[in-house]
């Protein structure tokens, strides 16, 4: 179908995702996007539209950088390997990384970590402009760093550590990458389109991103107190990456980093997302995480003022869990994770729905209206 710049498939039922899709663009500067929607593993909505760069269209087969949704599919992939045997989540990270377990951090969990309790959501040293392509400084960094509160004593969001503390108890765990475990044990046996580590190859279909530069780095630094410190630095330490010359860069594509660069479609995310709200099997039989290491990833772990954040927040081990302040649709049991600027992928238990969304235009941080809704849509047709 097509229309006001929408192509794709919709199930009449669905129509009103669609309107909204295209209200997106007309009235909420929608500029490229995607969005999927499964429902008891049959796809309903499956529509893409706008520009995935100047002059290019966007595509079925668009991929785009989903940022943070990367941190669920790290948690999908620490549950895989808990329900292995491969991974103990309770046990303490030294156990994986004995180096981590410097500065008052021995008896800090996998768990912890993974429910962002660890007290290391930034690092206090300055690193050098890029090191965030840099997994070696990075890792060694985290390792040598003393937790900013007593791990287990409260939560802050793991903006950018997460990825590399959640991958690097991977690694050490399985000798693999997260990108490698993602497209072995999920993405290759699904059959989607999901990247962490972007093969060259692939970067033609990679849409690009606008946005406002963010701040530059402060020449207070040193005037900063601990907490205010804590705050900059989960966002812009290491400085340097988070302008659109670096996220549209092949360097940035290529890297491994789970917590920001994972790249992918609406039509992937979701069909993920449909095989977990199956209870981690795909409608074609394919099992990828066992039915109770799931139940285990998405128990309440964390909840209540997010340190970093400043407002409540919830989690399981990887997973964002639905809370008033910031929905995953109206039910109680939906989990998933947001992606900074809007894009999204989620599942509801109580109704057998996946949805992924994915874009090219940064909105607003907390609550993006454009993804709001799709979702408030997709309810309203369910």
């Amino acid at each position: 179908m097509a229309g006001q710049g929408v192509d794709g498939t919709i199930d009449p039922a669905f129509a009103a995702v669609r309107e909204a899709f295209a209200d997106n663009f007309a009235e909420r500067g929608e500029r490229g996007a995607a969005v999927t929607v499964v429902v008891g593993g049959r796809t309903v909505v499956d529509l893409w539209g706008g520009e995935a760069a100047a002059g290019r269209a966007w595509a079925p087969d668009t991929l785009v950088n989903f940022f943070s949704v990367g941190k669920g599919l790290t948690g999908l992939l620490a549950a895989g390997l808990a329900g292995k045997g491969r991974l103990e989540m309770d046990a303490p990270v030294a156990r994986y990384w004995p180096e981590f377990g410097a500065a008052g951090k021995a008896d800090v969990t996998v768990r912890q970590v993974f429910s962002h309790q660890a007290g290391l959501p930034a690092l206090r040293r300055r690193m050098p402009a890029g090191a965030m392509l840099d997994w070696n400084a990075m890792t060694a960094a985290l390792a040598a760093e003393e937790p900013w509160w007593q791990p287990g004593d409260g939560h802050g969001y793991h903006v950018n550590t997460f990825g590399f503390l959640a991958g690097e108890i991977i690694r050490r765990a399985t000798g693999s990458s997260v990108g490698t475990l993602l497209r072995e044990e999920i993405a290759g046996p699904l059959g989607v389109d999901v990247h962490i580590g972007l093969p060259a190859a692939e970067h033609h279909r990679v849409a690009e991103f606008e946005w406002t530069e963010a701040p530059p780095e402060t020449d207070r630094w040193g005037e900063l107190t601990e907490d205010q410190l804590m705050e900059y630095n989960a966002y812009f330490n290491p400085g340097g990456f988070s302008g659109m010359g670096v996220i549209n860069s092949a360097a940035w594509r290529e890297a491994e980093i789970p917590s920001t660069n994972g790249h992918g479609t609406a039509r992937g995310v979701a069909r993920i997302y449909a095989a977990l709200v199956a209870g981690g099997v795909s409608d074609d039989g394919v099992r990828i995480v066992s039915e109770n290491a799931l139940a285990d990833a998405i128990v309440e772990q964390s909840v209540g003022e997010d340190r970093v954040l400043h407002r409540p927040s919830r989690f399981g081990s990887g997973f964002q869990l639905t809370q008033p302040e910031r929905p995953l649709g109206p039910n109680p049991r939906s989990y998933g994770h947001f992606g900074a600027g809007g894009s999204l992928g989620f599942c509801d238990p109580d109704t057998g729905m996946a949805f992924g969304y994915v874009m090219n235009e940064m909105g607003p941080r907390w609550q993006n209206p454009r993804n709001k809704a799709l979702v408030d849509a997709v309810y309203s047709c369910l």
